[in-house]
């Protein structure tokens, strides 16, 4: 369960009632302090606390979706919604509480990897802020090399990344080989679309070829004519007089194939 108020006041009740003769409590996120202590403090008076068998902090503040894909799960999802984090009224502690469940459920997703990333993000948004806070929460974690969750004595992880050398930086030597990159954007930014490449004749012609004003320069290699040397390069002119270029520019690149083959079977 979540270490919520509502579920450590279930708990001890549960205690009060004297319901279960044993118990394991398995929290998604870590406890905190104080909600321990209250737990701790009715299992003493309800007589109770040698029914407590396990308290353990699991760390899956998260669900995996597919095998490299996984959310952010929360029970009150507008919570924590980009709305909620750009809204006018929003107060600075709603921002804060919302950027701290985003840290946890991002650390328990690394705790769980047992790796420690690499992090970017833009500045001057709530990404710079995630970003800040996580890099902090792991850093904390890794200055207890016994008590580490990215050692083998961990939760998430099984190589001991602390016994191959000194720390440089705050980080093990070991964590500099081999880190995956966590990039943390803000909704507002489009990361997708300055990365695909449309699929229109004149756009692909752009990204995949030499072209420059209007001109595209092609080089043929030698051993493709079947003769001996080096490579040739060719310039054609894109201009408006050129009718299969002027009609098809447009066109996704499939039916651009298709018109091509049908101008060679008119030719042949």
């Amino acid at each position: 369960m979540m270490p919520t108020d509502e579920n450590i006041m279930r708990i001890c009740q549960d205690f009060r009632n004297h319901l279960y003769d044993y118990y394991y409590l398995n929290f998604i996120a870590p406890i905190s302090r104080a909600k321990l202590e209250e737990l701790a403090t009715v299992a003493l008076q309800t007589n109770c606390s040698s029914n407590i068998s396990k308290v353990v902090d699991q760390y899956l503040n998260y669900i995996s979706l597919e095998d490299d894909v996984f959310a952010l799960k929360h029970a009150d999802y507008d919570a924590i919604s980009y709305y909620a984090i750009n809204r006018p009224a929003a107060q600075e502690t709603e921002i804060e509480a919302i950027m701290g469940y985003i840290v946890d459920s991002l650390f328990s997703v690394f705790v769980t990897l047992g790796v420690v990333p690499v992090i970017r993000a833009p500045k001057g948004n709530a990404a710079e802020m995630v970003a800040e806070k996580l890099d902090k929460k792991i850093r904390e974690n890794l200055r207890d090399s016994r008590n580490s969750f990215f050692s083998s004595s961990g939760v998430g992880s099984a190589v001991d990344f602390h016994r191959h050398g000194a720390a440089t930086a705050g980080l093990p030597s070991s964590l500099l080989f081999s880190r995956p990159l966590l990039v943390i954007l803000d909704r507002s930014i489009d990361l997708a679309t300055p990365l695909a490449h449309s699929w229109t004749y004149q756009a692909l012609a752009h990204d995949v070829l030499d072209m420059k004003q209007n001109q595209v320069i092609i080089e043929e290699s030698a051993g493709a004519s079947g003769a001996s040397g080096p490579s040739k390069k060719k310039s054609h002119d894109l201009n408006p007089q050129d009718k299969f270029w002027a009609q098809q520019k447009g066109s996704p690149f499939p039916q651009v194939a298709e018109a091509i083959q049908e101008r060679l079977d008119v030719y042949r």
